[in-house]
């Protein structure tokens, strides 16, 4: 069961086996249980919004009002992470996760353990953001 195989295991493997099936498995979980947690989280938000709560105090209302927007603004971010694991999931059906999309290479296992949903190995993102840097895009 790929949900048995700890980080260290998967680490452990040997590099000829990289993105077998065992490791695709696990990141399968993986990225399911993150798109689960955010889905929660994302009726968690809803329910606490919905709870309205008259404040007569103007400094409790702005204190609710900032507490809403934190919360609309983490619930952004995961909606966009949630894009990113949808794709991710697509990328181990169609056989390419695991590889940067712009050399081919291997992004690595303990890139992906770190962040599931990388598209690019780590030579590839530091040449991405060095020009974000430089053209501000």
């Amino acid at each position: 069961m790929p949900q048995d195989l700890t980080p260290q295991q998967l680490l452990a493997m040997p590099a000829t086996d990289y993105m077998n099936g065992e490791q695709l498995a696990y990141f399968a979980h993986l990225l399911q249980s993150l798109k689960a947690e955010i889905s929660d989280n994302a009726a968690h938000t809803g329910e606490h919004l919905r709870e309205t709560e008259d404040a007569a105090d103007p400094a409790d209302r702005a204190t609710q009002e900032e507490v809403r927007t934190l919360e609309l603004r983490a619930r952004d971010r995961e909606r966009k992470l949630l894009k990113k694991v949808h794709a991710a999931l697509r990328r181990i059906e169609d056989g390419s996760y695991g590889y940067c999309e712009e050399t081919g290479e291997a992004i690595g296992l303990a890139r992906l353990l770190a962040r599931p949903t990388a598209t690019l190995c780590v030579e590839a993102q530091e040449r991405h953001e060095c020009r974000e840097r430089q053209f501000g895009h």
